[in-house]
């Protein structure tokens, strides 16, 4: 497939909301400024893996923002549109953003001739956090299926077709997927799904969990959250990570995300049941994910047995789930280890295989010594495997040295 020239629009405001409301879609395709900002956020626990971010941003709550990256021209004649391929970005439910460079989507959509956005969404504590009186929680997931609806709405303007969406997203932003999949607003919204390293054995906390957390994080604050300053939630937040971690010797989950039994989601514990219906699905997991993880007094093992009990029990478990349900689905495990990293296939390193570009990633650890000439080789196969599956719903055979998992 020959490459076509692409535009990339944004940031794009695609809602607004006041601080612990739901989401209101913005009142029209308005641009986010010219830089866009990010929800407020600590630095990334996985910069020692990624590299800090190379795009400095401001950080604001004025953060619903997206980016659309699309060919240039129509599409073919007589088409509904392109595939669309919206990401949701990982991080722990406490950073990152969707309008990273990072996150560009320019040589997946130049490549496979498809549509991409890459959208954000509140965290921590501000996307959340569940405390009586001031915020219902979820509120990330809310704004999730606000972006959605936006993609619905607009996605045809860039040559996209709204009929046939893909989400893709690492991760948190797999996790959030995988949650949207049982949630009837979201679900009517996307066709197909690709879960990247969802960590599925810390789906979502119980109301009463949840419930607690927030107190602890009122007690550190010790002020009204409706109206402390960003810095201040910020670090409360930290204080609560801290505290949940001594509490559960658990370095992997993060003290703010989904809660089940709380809108959107209806389930009274863990991941609900799929209905009827449930999305053909490609999944998988990389064979170091755990690498990036420090040991704690639960998560210990070798990075292997780690890796097993987080990503390849609860994923392979989910396999059986989505086929029993009807869906198509097809799963690998990611063996890439680039040369001179001491993480191996670690969590994360296959984003750049799909998005980004030499410039955001040419500080990242966990590439060791690619050139980027390298690992853009390999990213070609792996990014056409995704579009083919966004567009036929078959990835094909998976590129060595990723391979096809059907256990």
């Amino acid at each position: 497939m020959t490459d076509r020239p692409v535009v990339r629009s944004g940031p794009l405001r695609y809602a607004t909301a006041e601080r612990f409301a739901r989401p209101r879609p913005a009142a029209s395709e308005a641009p986010a400024g010219p830089v866009g900002a990010v929800c407020p956020q600590p630095p990334s626990r996985l910069d020692a893996v990624m590299g800090p971010p190379l795009d400095p941003r401001p950080q604001s709550e004025d953060c619903l923002h997206l980016a659309v990256t699309a060919p240039e021209g129509r599409p073919a004649p007589g088409s509904p549109g392109r595939p669309v391929l919206v990401w949701f970005h990982g991080g722990g439910f406490s950073s990152g953003a969707g309008i990273r460079d990072w996150y560009d989507g320019t040589s997946l959509a130049a490549e496979q001739d498809v549509v991409v956005v890459s959208a954000g969404y509140r965290l921590g504590a501000l996307g959340y956090l569940l405390l009586d009186g001031v915020s219902e929680g979820n509120l990330g997931l809310w704004d999730q299926v606000e972006a959605l609806r936006w993609v619905r709405d607009h996605i045809a303007r860039f040559g996209g077709d709204p009929g046939n969406v893909t989400l893709f997203g690492q991760s948190a932003g797999a996790l959030s997927i995988r949650l949207l999949m049982d949630v009837p607003e979201a679900r009517v919204l996307f066709r197909r799904a690709i879960l990247q390293s969802a960590p599925l054995s810390i789906a979502t906390q119980t109301a009463d969990e949840a419930h607690e957390l927030g107190r602890v994080f009122a007690a550190h604050l010790g002020t009204d959250p409706r109206t402390a300053a960003p810095e201040r939630l910020l670090a409360a937040q930290a204080l609560t990570a801290a505290e949940q971690r001594r509490r559960t010797g658990s370095f992997l989950a993060p003290p703010f995300g989904p809660v089940c039994a709380r809108g959107p989601l209806s389930s009274t514990t863990g991941l609900p049941a799929f209905a009827e219906g449930a999305p053909d699905v490609l999944y998988g997991w990389n064979a170091d994910d755990m690498s990036a993880f420090p040991e704690g007094p639960q998560d210990t093992g070798s990075v292997a047995e780690r890796t097993r009990r987080a990503y390849e029990i609860p994923l392979t478990a989910l396999r059986r789930e989505l086929e029993s349900a009807g869906a198509e689905v097809y799963g690998y495990r990611l063996d890439w280890r680039p040369p001179g990293s001491p993480y191996g296939a670690t969590h994360c390193v296959e984003i750049p295989l799909l998005l980004g570009s030499a410039d955001a990633w040419r500080d990242a650890p966990m590439l060791g010594d690619l050139s980027w000439q390298e690992v853009d080789a390999f990213g070609r196969r792996v990014r056409s495997a995704w579009a083919a599956f966004a567009r036929e719903g078959n990835p094909g055979p998976m590129p060595a040295p990723m391979v096809a998992w059907d256990s």
